[in-house]
């Protein structure tokens, strides 16, 4: 009968270290190949029969992997925290439920050949026509959109805002406050062709809202509506082109925080007093937003709590859930110092 020496003689390695991997001692450092040599041996030798004849799957293995598609850059990240919560979001639930997030595609490094189809779901957060969506990953039971509803939802899983709602809260308040006339500083929204290109520009769901709501009180003339892109210096050039126009409202809704904050800093740099000349009142409520000066009114979207809630319905898909599911999550409007009455002087 095969020995402990025996074993050590042939893989030339010391007693110690056969005895070690045999036992497998989780502190010993070998390298995988001396591991695999010393039990491929020992099994050739007959040692006792106490060896498994192969490596054990690895835990790992067993773990589901998921990917995760984003429109944005890491820069369109910086430029609008929103995004970077939902990603954090579905990363730490991810950790949570026992998923691996084994791949991120970004929409600005896409190419026509890759794909997922290797993963057991997919988080998408992007506008994506469906015909890329079936080549990058054709299982449509194991899709979750989230900040978006594709145009053929009803086959998948989706997580979004309140967006139209939470535009009613913030005109609501703008109009119990008496001001009679609002602007809107917002940024442009585009369809997405195959591939990923921009299509055509499209009217976001905030801007609808504003809009209707504005013509039923008529509280907006048409020159007072400014678009630019989703970030501060857009804001802040928006403002200033409102500023130079002269004849402002009195109130403007900014379609996201970053957008209200440039705005607020032209509007200081003008000498231009917030809420007392202008109230603003903007949209996500990212952490900032409670430390500008004054500290700006928003409308607060859960945005790590959509992040989770895709992972969630994720994971129900792989247990077997069949029925497509869409959860819509509520938005509070927060109000503090950048909105106040308005009063004629």
């Amino acid at each position: 009968m095969a020995t402990i020496t025996d074993i050590a003689k042939v893989a030339e390695v010391s007693i110690a270290t056969v005895s070690r991997v045999l036992n497998e001692d989780p502190t010993l450092s070998v390298t995988k190949e001396t591991k695999e040599r010393i039990i491929f041996i020992a099994n050739q030798l007959g040692y006792q029969n106490k060896v498994r004849k192969a490596p054990k799957r690895s835990k790992k293995d067993n773990i589901p992997k998921i990917g995760l598609l984003m429109w944005c850059s890491m820069e369109d990240e910086n430029d609008d925290p929103y995004f970077h919560t939902i990603r954090q979001g579905i990363e730490n639930q991810s950790r949570e439920a026992g998923f691996e997030l084994a791949k991120t595609i970004r929409m600005n490094q896409f190419r026509q050949d890759e794909t997922m189809n290797h993963l057991d779901g997919m988080i998408v957060v992007a506008k994506v026509s469906m015909s890329d969506m079936e080549k990058i990953y054709p299982r449509d039971n194991r899709v979750v959109f989230v900040n978006s509803l594709p145009p053929d939802h009803q086959k998948y899983d989706c997580v979004i805002s309140d967006l139209g709602n939470g535009t009613e809260q913030a005109m609501n308040y703008l109009l119990q406050l008496g001001h009679t006339r609002i602007g809107f500083i917002g940024g442009r929204e585009y369809s997405l062709k195959p591939g990923f290109n921009k299509g055509d520009e499209e009217f976001e769901v905030r801007y609808r809202t504003f809009e209707r709501i504005a013509k039923e009180q008529g509280s907006c003339k048409e020159s007072d509506i400014y678009i630019g892109e989703w970030n501060s210096a857009s804001g802040y050039e928006l403002m200033l082109t409102a500023i130079a126009n002269g004849d402002m409202p009195t109130a403007f809704f900014a379609a996201n925080d970053p957008i209200a904050i440039g705005a607020m800093r032209a509007l200081h740099e003008a000498g231009i007093r917030i809420p007392q000349d202008v109230t603003i009142i903007g949209f996500d409520d990212i952490d900032l937003s409670a430390y500008v000066h004054p500290p700006l009114t928003t409308v607060k979207l859960y945005a790590e709590q959509m992040g989770k809630t895709a992972v969630n319905l994720l994971l129900e898909r792989i247990r077997g859930r069949e029925v497509p599911l869409t959860v819509i999550i509520p938005t509070t409007l927060v109000v503090r110092g950048s909105s106040g009455r308005y009063t004629k002087e």
